[in-house]
């Protein structure tokens, strides 16, 4: 049964390092530029001419 405690504790601390890092690389804006890279695919500026012979 205590081996169980342990575990939920360590779980627990686990869990709230992954929530911290998350917090801290929202607050340094890791995740602001919501549209360029999503995006970025279907805008793309160069077309390639299928009758260029090489």
């Amino acid at each position: 049964m205590s081996v169980m405690i342990l575990l939920l504790f360590v779980s627990l601390m686990i869990a709230g390092g992954f929530l911290i890092a998350f917090l801290w690389s929202a607050k340094n804006g890791q995740f602001d530029d919501n549209y360029s890279p999503a995006h970025r695919a279907l805008f793309d500026s160069t077309v390639k001419s299928k009758d260029k012979k090489d």
